[in-house]
C-alpha cells in the first residue's frame, strides 16, 4: 500500500485513508528518517480516531498513552487507549524489557512505534512495517 502526503494541510486525509487500510493489525512500526514526519502522522492518526489528548514524541517517556473514543461501545460511550512509542534514546534492549513492552504489544491495543529499528528482534511477527519517506519535491510517501 501507499500514501502520499502533498503537504500537511492534506495529512489528515492520508491519516483516513491509512486508518481505512488498518485491518486487524494493532501494532504498527514507522520507519524514517529523523524529520519525514513519523510524530506528525501518529498525531494525525491519533486526531482522526477521534483522540482529545494533546500528542506529543514520547522521546523521553518511551510511551505516551492516549485515549480515543472505542467504536465497539457505540456511539464513543467507552474509551480505548492507544500506545504511542518513542525508541530513539533506548541504549540497551534491557530497557524495554524493563518497561514491560509484552504488556503493550499484545494487548490488543493500538500500539503506534517510532524507531523500531532499535528494537526489530522483540517486535511482533505480525507488526505492520511502515516506511516514511521525505521525496524531493517535499511530499511525503508512506508505504507498507
Amino acid at each position: 500500500m501507499e500514501i502520499r502526503i502533498e503537504s500537511l494541510e492534506t495529512i489528515r486525509e492520508a491519516a483516513r485513508q491509512f486508518i481505512n487500510q488498518m485491518g486487524e493489525a494493532r501494532v504498527f512500526a514507522f520507519y524514517g528518517k529523523m524529520g519525514a514526519g513519523k510524530t506528525t502522522f501518529v498525531k494525525a492518526i491519533c486526531e482522526e480516531l477521534g483522540s482529545q489528548d494533546v500528542v506529543t514524541s514520547p522521546t523521553f517517556a518511551i510511551v505516551n498513552e492516549y485515549t480515543s473514543p472505542d467504536p465497539s461501545q457505540g456511539g464513543g460511550a467507552g474509551e480505548t487507549p492507544i500506545y504511542h512509542f518513542d525508541f530513539y534514546r533506548i541504549k540497551k534492549l534491557e530497557e524495554v524489557y524493563d518497561m514491560g513492552y509484552e504488556e503493550y504489544f499484545y494487548s490488543g491495543d493500538l500500539c503506534l512505534i517510532e524507531w523500531p529499528e532499535l528494537i526489530e528482534e522483540i517486535l511482533p511477527d505480525d507488526a505492520v512495517r511502515v516506511t516514511i519517506e521525505e521525496q524531493p519535491d517535499g511530499s511525503r510517501l508512506i508505504t507498507w
